[in-house]
């Protein structure tokens, strides 16, 4: 096995999901509040219409940049949620968001160059930067920060060639964040822009959370996405989270028009082409009565924060920031002065084992404070939820 392939982390959540259903195998009832999957299932419209094109047989290879049909469907929701006006050809369909990530990684870094991105942070982005021979440069980021990269922190943090090492040469945020749920005002991501430009590097932010902003209305949306501000960033989209779409592997990314060859010519190489049925199941995401029926499931999410949210609060789980999107609590269980485990791994080791609860460690998400960080995902019915808050209150509230 090669090197880079031993280097790459295990995806722990993934891991915590697996004993989680080799428990239920056993007969043990397992409340899963673990992975960042919605519960419900794709939008019936979406199923119908992938189902569609497969009975008039589109099971071909599509474009390596993805059908026109959907780049245009996604130009036109740029439009209508963001008032922004993108060329169509600035838009490119992958498979996942996972598959822009690689793209764009592959695109921008060389052997030892460096990517700045938040600890904590998405699992997967170090382990594609290290998959390109390039290096993570994890920024501890606290409730002092928001969670987030700021414009200070990159010029601190940001490494020129003259320094006797390779360069920075990328900025990664997420807004919302996972395992966070914070979000980058607008004056914050401009700044963070102005400060990635002006190091000569390049700003990269996944908004795959986007729509599952809370204080969003319909397609008002309260969280600004980077292409309201620049055409020189990248912006990295998923149909998996507010669009539903986790199984059909189909995301998207949106890039400044200097960066479009380069990146068609790996997408024909990488991956030839994204699935042709997914995409044609895609252009029904778009359809007012799809975006009514999402929107729903959005304020059902919300819903469950909060009442999960002050639950936790009142068992003594600390909440250093209050999520302003995604389907996660980031939790510090420090107030538990470890009667309940060393540290976070321990900590959900034991609530899984003994209780029939999943959450996920901090240490999955970095190691800044990771050992007294648990993330909650709101992921379940509020009914289990509350199943799970009364299993938690009789633990912790003795």
């Amino acid at each position: 096995m090669s090197q880079r392939a031993g280097a790459i982390q295990s995806f722990q959540v993934v891991e915590m999901l697996a004993r989680a259903k080799a428990l239920e195998a056993q007969g043990r009832d397992i409340i899963h509040m673990q992975a960042g999957e919605p519960d419900f299932t794709t939008a019936p419209a979406i199923i119908e219409a992938g189902i569609a094109a497969l009975t008039r047989g589109e099971t071909q290879y599509s474009d390596a940049n993805g059908l026109w049909s959907l780049r245009q469907a996604i130009v036109d929701y740029y439009r209508s949620d963001y008032g922004v006006e993108i060329d169509p050809k600035r838009v490119m369909i992958t498979p996942g968001a996972s598959g822009a990530l690689l793209l764009i990684s592959a695109l921008l870094v060389d052997r030892d160059q460096g990517v700045l991105m938040t600890d904590p942070g998405y699992p997967c982005n170090s382990n594609f930067i290290r998959l390109v021979e390039g290096e993570s440069q994890l920024v501890p980021v606290g409730p002092e920060h928001g969670f987030q990269l700021t414009d200070d922190l990159v010029n601190q943090y940001w490494r020129r060639s003259q320094d006797g090492h390779p360069p920075t040469v990328a900025a990664l945020v997420a807004s919302p964040a996972n395992p966070t749920g914070a979000a980058l005002s607008r004056e914050a991501l401009g700044a963070l822009f102005k400060a990635v430009d002006q190091q000569g590097g390049q700003l990269v932010v996944d908004e795959i959370y986007h729509g599952l902003d809370f204080r969003s209305v319909g397609t008002q949306r309260a969280i600004t996405s980077i292409l309201e501000l620049t055409d020189q960033a990248f912006v990295i989209n998923s149909f998996s989270k507010y669009f539903g779409m986790t199984g059909w592997r189909l995301g998207w990314l949106v890039a400044p028009e200097w960066a479009l060859q380069g990146l068609e010519k790996l997408a024909q190489n990488l991956f030839i082409s994204m699935s042709t049925m997914a995409q044609y199941a895609a252009l029904q995401c778009f359809t007012p009565a799809t975006r009514a029926l999402l929107d729903a499931r959005r304020d059902e999410f919300q819903r469950r924060c909060d009442v999960l949210l002050p639950a936790l609060e009142a068992m003594g789980f600390i909440i250093p920031h209050y999520p302003e999107g995604g389907l996660y609590i980031y939790a510090d269980i420090s107030g538990f002065n470890g009667r309940f485990g060393t540290d976070s791994q321990a900590f959900c080791h034991r609530l899984l084992e003994e209780h029939g609860i999943a959450l996920t460690p901090g240490a999955d998400f970095g190691d800044y404070r990771s050992e007294n960080m648990v993330r909650f995902a709101f992921t379940t019915s509020l009914e289990r939820i509350t199943f799970a808050i009364e299993k938690m209150q009789r633990i912790f509230m003795v």
